[in-house]
């Protein structure tokens, strides 16, 4: 499992198998079923998630009871809740699977402790959150500027296996339509 945890750091520095062991051992293992959470609604957020196996979904409860979901993760892919996490307030979201997943845990003082010691994990994380900013400015601005038809056909265009793993109801939540609107954009693709 830690094979894709190295080739995920591999697409952006390169490790010896040294670095990569040191870097390794400051994250730990997790097997989670379907609706466990990692992160519920009030709690203190003092872990960083990478996704190995499984889809985990994050998302928001409203005043009437209405989920809103903000992000799925699949493989090769990191979740938490950022604001929570790097500001130390009370997380507003809740994570977790939609179905069993595994993911490798590292905790925020972790990640900072390797980020001081080794430049080029510095320049990892650096990237990688420059590239999560990037993709969730794409996500508002398609929210703002395109029908719910362009958002769900560049859903299925961008992540086919997403609609494999993930129930209607909650790609109907994160692309902000109802399930009947999915349902007839799903029957009747242009």
């Amino acid at each position: 499992m830690k094979d894709l945890l190295r080739a995920h750091f591999e697409k952006i520095i390169t490790l010896t198998d040294s670095e990569f062991e040191y870097i390794s051992s400051h994250f730990t293992h997790k097997k989670l079923i379907k609706h466990q959470f990692l992160i519920q609604e009030g709690e203190t957020v003092k872990n960083e998630f990478f996704v190995l196996k499984g889809c985990l979904k994050s998302y928001m409860i409203d005043s009437d009871n209405k989920m809103h979901v903000l992000q799925f993760a699949l493989p090769d892919w990191w979740i938490s809740d950022y604001h929570a996490l790097y500001k130390q307030v009370p997380s507003s979201l809740y994570i977790d699977p939609v179905e069993s997943a595994e993911v490798l845990v590292i905790s925020l003082e972790d990640k900072e402790k390797l980020c001081n010691e080794l430049h080029k994990v510095e320049h990892f994380f650096r990237k990688k959150t420059n590239l999560g900013y990037v993709g969730l400015q794409q996500r508002v601005l398609g929210l703002i500027n395109t029908d719910a038809r362009d958002r769900y056909e560049q859903l299925i265009k961008q992540y086919p296996a997403l609609f494999q793993m993930v129930p209607k109801q909650l790609i109907a939540s994160y692309l902000g339509v109802t399930r009947e609107t999915l349902s007839r954009l799903y029957k009747n693709p242009k």
